[in-house]
Protein backbone atom coordinates (compact mmCIF):
# COMPACT_ATOMS: atom_id res chain seq x y z
CA UNK A 1 0.00 0.00 0.00
CA UNK A 2 1.59 3.49 -1.17
CA UNK A 3 2.15 5.82 1.60
CA UNK A 4 -0.19 8.82 2.00
CA UNK A 5 1.92 12.28 1.00
CA UNK A 6 1.44 15.36 3.44
CA UNK A 7 -0.26 17.17 0.91
CA UNK A 8 -2.78 14.71 0.07
CA UNK A 9 -6.29 15.61 0.66
CA UNK A 10 -7.56 13.96 4.08
CA UNK A 11 -11.86 13.27 4.39
CA UNK A 12 -12.98 15.11 7.78
CA UNK A 13 -15.33 17.32 9.48
CA UNK A 14 -13.43 20.00 10.82
CA UNK A 15 -14.68 23.65 10.34
CA UNK A 16 -11.87 23.84 7.85
CA UNK A 17 -12.86 20.84 5.83
CA UNK A 18 -16.55 22.14 6.01
CA UNK A 19 -15.51 26.17 4.76
CA UNK A 20 -16.48 27.34 1.38
CA UNK A 21 -13.06 26.66 -0.61
CA UNK A 22 -13.76 30.08 -2.40
CA UNK A 23 -12.87 31.43 1.27
CA UNK A 24 -10.14 29.20 2.31
CA UNK A 25 -8.62 30.41 -0.93
CA UNK A 26 -9.39 34.01 -0.36
CA UNK A 27 -7.63 33.67 3.13
CA UNK A 28 -4.23 31.47 2.10
CA UNK A 29 -3.55 34.31 -1.25
CA UNK A 30 -4.28 36.58 1.28
CA UNK A 31 -2.21 35.49 4.31
CA UNK A 32 0.57 34.48 1.92
CA UNK A 33 1.40 38.28 0.94
CA UNK A 34 0.91 39.29 4.31
CA UNK A 35 3.24 37.39 5.13
CA UNK A 36 5.93 39.41 3.66
CA UNK A 37 6.49 42.07 6.09
CA UNK A 38 5.92 39.89 8.81
CA UNK A 39 8.26 40.15 12.06
CA UNK A 40 8.65 37.16 15.01
CA UNK A 41 6.26 38.10 17.07
CA UNK A 42 3.60 37.58 14.59
CA UNK A 43 5.10 35.19 12.95
CA UNK A 44 4.85 33.07 16.20
CA UNK A 45 1.55 33.66 16.75
CA UNK A 46 0.26 32.44 13.36
CA UNK A 47 2.55 29.22 14.29
CA UNK A 48 1.03 28.40 17.10
CA UNK A 49 -2.32 28.85 14.88
CA UNK A 50 -1.08 26.68 12.21
CA UNK A 51 -0.20 24.27 14.64
CA UNK A 52 -3.86 24.00 16.22
CA UNK A 53 -5.54 23.82 12.48
CA UNK A 54 -3.03 21.02 11.54
CA UNK A 55 -4.17 18.89 14.96
CA UNK A 56 -7.37 20.04 14.05
CA UNK A 57 -7.37 18.41 10.19
CA UNK A 58 -5.69 14.98 12.05
CA UNK A 59 -2.09 15.77 11.38
CA UNK A 60 1.12 16.50 13.96
CA UNK A 61 3.38 18.87 13.36
CA UNK A 62 6.61 16.63 14.30
CA UNK A 63 5.38 13.95 12.03
CA UNK A 64 5.17 16.51 8.87
CA UNK A 65 8.76 17.49 9.66
CA UNK A 66 9.76 14.29 9.96
CA UNK A 67 8.49 13.38 6.18
CA UNK A 68 9.62 16.64 4.83
CA UNK A 69 13.64 16.24 5.66
CA UNK A 70 14.68 17.59 2.32
CA UNK A 71 12.68 20.81 3.07
CA UNK A 72 14.43 21.04 6.31
CA UNK A 73 17.79 21.32 4.50
CA UNK A 74 16.59 23.63 1.86
CA UNK A 75 15.03 25.96 5.04
CA UNK A 76 18.68 25.45 6.74
CA UNK A 77 20.61 26.10 3.14
CA UNK A 78 18.22 29.41 3.42
CA UNK A 79 19.47 30.33 6.72
CA UNK A 80 23.19 29.77 5.59
CA UNK A 81 23.08 32.17 2.93
CA UNK A 82 21.49 34.96 4.27
CA UNK A 83 23.63 34.52 7.92
CA UNK A 84 26.86 34.69 5.75
CA UNK A 85 25.66 37.33 3.22
CA UNK A 86 23.91 39.92 5.27
CA UNK A 87 26.17 42.77 6.54
CA UNK A 88 26.05 43.75 10.30
CA UNK A 89 27.58 43.36 13.52
CA UNK A 90 30.73 40.35 13.01
CA UNK A 91 30.16 37.58 15.38
CA UNK A 92 32.45 35.49 13.88
CA UNK A 93 34.70 35.39 10.99
CA UNK A 94 37.71 32.91 9.28
CA UNK A 95 38.01 30.48 6.65
CA UNK A 96 36.80 33.44 4.33
CA UNK A 97 33.12 33.62 5.84
CA UNK A 98 31.80 35.86 8.15
CA UNK A 99 28.43 35.61 9.83
CA UNK A 100 27.14 39.17 11.60
CA UNK A 101 24.20 39.23 13.99
CA UNK A 102 22.19 40.97 11.70
CA UNK A 103 22.34 38.10 9.15
CA UNK A 104 21.21 35.70 11.69
CA UNK A 105 17.99 37.46 12.01
CA UNK A 106 17.45 37.64 8.89
CA UNK A 107 17.84 34.15 8.01
CA UNK A 108 15.82 32.88 10.93
CA UNK A 109 13.18 35.11 9.84
CA UNK A 110 13.44 34.32 5.97
CA UNK A 111 13.44 30.17 6.98
CA UNK A 112 10.57 30.53 9.76
CA UNK A 113 8.48 32.45 6.79
CA UNK A 114 9.19 30.11 4.04
CA UNK A 115 8.05 26.99 6.84
CA UNK A 116 4.58 29.14 7.48
CA UNK A 117 4.01 29.10 3.74
CA UNK A 118 4.40 25.60 3.21
CA UNK A 119 2.35 25.15 6.39
CA UNK A 120 -0.47 27.20 5.08
CA UNK A 121 -0.36 25.17 1.69
CA UNK A 122 -0.37 21.98 3.49
CA UNK A 123 -3.56 22.82 5.55
CA UNK A 124 -5.07 24.06 2.83
CA UNK A 125 -4.39 21.15 0.51
CA UNK A 126 -5.33 18.48 3.31
CA UNK A 127 -8.87 20.00 3.82
CA UNK A 128 -10.23 20.54 0.72
CA UNK A 129 -10.40 18.56 -2.24
CA UNK A 130 -8.77 18.96 -5.59
CA UNK A 131 -12.49 19.00 -7.43
CA UNK A 132 -13.02 22.08 -4.67
CA UNK A 133 -9.82 23.82 -5.98
CA UNK A 134 -10.50 23.44 -9.18
CA UNK A 135 -14.22 24.77 -8.63
CA UNK A 136 -13.14 27.92 -6.62
CA UNK A 137 -10.12 28.67 -9.12
CA UNK A 138 -13.12 28.85 -11.88
CA UNK A 139 -15.09 31.07 -9.92
CA UNK A 140 -12.35 33.20 -9.20
CA UNK A 141 -11.28 33.66 -12.86
CA UNK A 142 -14.79 33.77 -14.71
CA UNK A 143 -14.80 37.37 -14.69
CA UNK A 144 -11.48 38.23 -16.02
CA UNK A 145 -11.78 38.51 -19.85
CA UNK A 146 -9.47 36.44 -22.54
CA UNK A 147 -8.79 33.73 -19.45
CA UNK A 148 -9.81 30.62 -20.33
CA UNK A 149 -10.97 30.03 -16.66
CA UNK A 150 -12.38 26.14 -16.97
CA UNK A 151 -8.95 24.81 -18.56
CA UNK A 152 -6.91 26.99 -15.87
CA UNK A 153 -8.94 25.28 -13.03
CA UNK A 154 -8.11 21.81 -14.56
CA UNK A 155 -4.60 22.37 -14.63
CA UNK A 156 -4.44 23.43 -11.25
CA UNK A 157 -6.47 21.09 -9.95
CA UNK A 158 -4.12 18.40 -11.71
CA UNK A 159 -1.28 19.79 -10.63
CA UNK A 160 -2.08 19.44 -7.06
CA UNK A 161 -3.27 15.61 -7.42
CA UNK A 162 0.05 14.76 -9.34
CA UNK A 163 2.41 16.30 -6.63
CA UNK A 164 1.57 13.33 -4.04
CA UNK A 165 2.06 10.82 -7.18
CA UNK A 166 5.60 12.68 -8.15
CA UNK A 167 6.85 12.25 -4.30
CA UNK A 168 5.90 9.02 -4.31
CA UNK A 169 7.87 8.15 -7.70
CA UNK A 170 10.69 10.08 -6.30
CA UNK A 171 10.89 8.21 -3.11
CA UNK A 172 10.30 4.92 -5.65
CA UNK A 173 13.26 5.69 -8.16
CA UNK A 174 15.96 6.86 -4.42
CA UNK A 175 15.16 3.49 -2.91
CA UNK A 176 15.82 1.79 -6.28
CA UNK A 177 19.32 3.75 -6.99
CA UNK A 178 20.17 2.47 -3.07
CA UNK A 179 19.54 -0.73 -3.68
CA UNK A 180 22.02 -0.58 -6.71
CA UNK A 181 24.51 1.37 -4.48
CA UNK A 182 23.70 4.58 -6.24
CA UNK A 183 23.95 6.58 -3.41
CA UNK A 184 28.01 5.84 -3.29
CA UNK A 185 28.20 8.34 -5.86
CA UNK A 186 30.24 11.29 -4.85
CA UNK A 187 29.95 13.27 -7.69
CA UNK A 188 26.66 16.28 -6.87
CA UNK A 189 25.94 16.73 -10.52
CA UNK A 190 25.88 12.66 -11.75
CA UNK A 191 23.81 11.86 -8.23
CA UNK A 192 21.40 14.30 -8.75
CA UNK A 193 20.62 13.94 -12.92
CA UNK A 194 20.49 9.84 -12.15
CA UNK A 195 17.19 10.89 -9.99
CA UNK A 196 16.05 14.02 -12.21
CA UNK A 197 15.99 12.54 -15.42
CA UNK A 198 14.23 9.20 -14.68
CA UNK A 199 11.67 11.66 -12.26
CA UNK A 200 11.00 13.26 -15.50
CA UNK A 201 10.21 10.48 -17.75
CA UNK A 202 7.76 8.84 -15.46
CA UNK A 203 6.33 12.20 -14.64
CA UNK A 204 5.94 12.46 -18.63
CA UNK A 205 4.25 8.98 -19.12
CA UNK A 206 1.76 9.17 -16.49
CA UNK A 207 0.77 13.04 -18.13
CA UNK A 208 0.64 10.80 -21.27
CA UNK A 209 -1.37 7.80 -19.82
CA UNK A 210 -4.06 11.04 -18.44
CA UNK A 211 -4.23 12.78 -21.59
CA UNK A 212 -5.11 9.42 -23.20
CA UNK A 213 -7.59 8.67 -20.31
CA UNK A 214 -9.24 12.21 -20.57
CA UNK A 215 -9.53 11.98 -24.31
CA UNK A 216 -11.35 8.27 -24.34
CA UNK A 217 -14.14 9.66 -21.84
CA UNK A 218 -14.89 12.44 -24.14
CA UNK A 219 -13.35 15.05 -21.94
CA UNK A 220 -14.35 18.73 -22.53
CA UNK A 221 -13.97 21.97 -21.24
CA UNK A 222 -18.79 22.29 -21.86
CA UNK A 223 -19.14 21.01 -17.92
CA UNK A 224 -21.56 21.67 -15.31
CA UNK A 225 -20.76 24.48 -13.34
CA UNK A 226 -20.13 23.11 -9.44
CA UNK A 227 -22.49 24.29 -6.66
CA UNK A 228 -20.80 25.44 -3.18
CA UNK A 229 -22.56 24.25 -0.27
CA UNK A 230 -21.19 27.75 2.52
CA UNK A 231 -20.76 26.34 6.05
CA UNK A 232 -22.15 29.45 7.23
CA UNK A 233 -18.87 30.11 9.50
CA UNK A 234 -17.65 32.46 6.42
CA UNK A 235 -17.62 35.65 8.05
CA UNK A 236 -16.31 34.53 11.20
CA UNK A 237 -12.94 32.83 9.20
CA UNK A 238 -13.16 36.23 7.01
CA UNK A 239 -12.81 38.58 9.71
CA UNK A 240 -10.32 36.03 11.55
CA UNK A 241 -8.15 35.83 8.77
CA UNK A 242 -7.98 39.50 7.92
CA UNK A 243 -6.96 40.06 11.88
CA UNK A 244 -4.31 37.56 11.07
CA UNK A 245 -3.37 39.50 8.22
CA UNK A 246 -3.62 42.82 9.82
CA UNK A 247 -0.79 41.43 12.81
CA UNK A 248 1.08 40.27 9.82
CA UNK A 249 1.60 43.00 8.46
CA UNK A 250 2.05 45.79 11.39
CA UNK A 251 3.92 43.56 14.16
Amino acid sequence: MAEISPFTYRPGDSSLHLLDPRMKFFITCLVGMAMMPAGFIASGLYFLILVFFLKQSGLHFFSILNRMKLFLTLLFFIFLTRALTTPGDLLFQGYGLAVTGQGLMEGAMSALKFLLLMLTGLVFSVTTRPSSVKAAVQWYLKPVPLVPEKRVAVMISLALCFLPVILRQAREISDAQKARCAHLQKNPVKKTMGLVLPLMKKIFLAADRLILAMESRCYSDDRTDPEFQPSGREPLFLWGGLAVCACLVFF
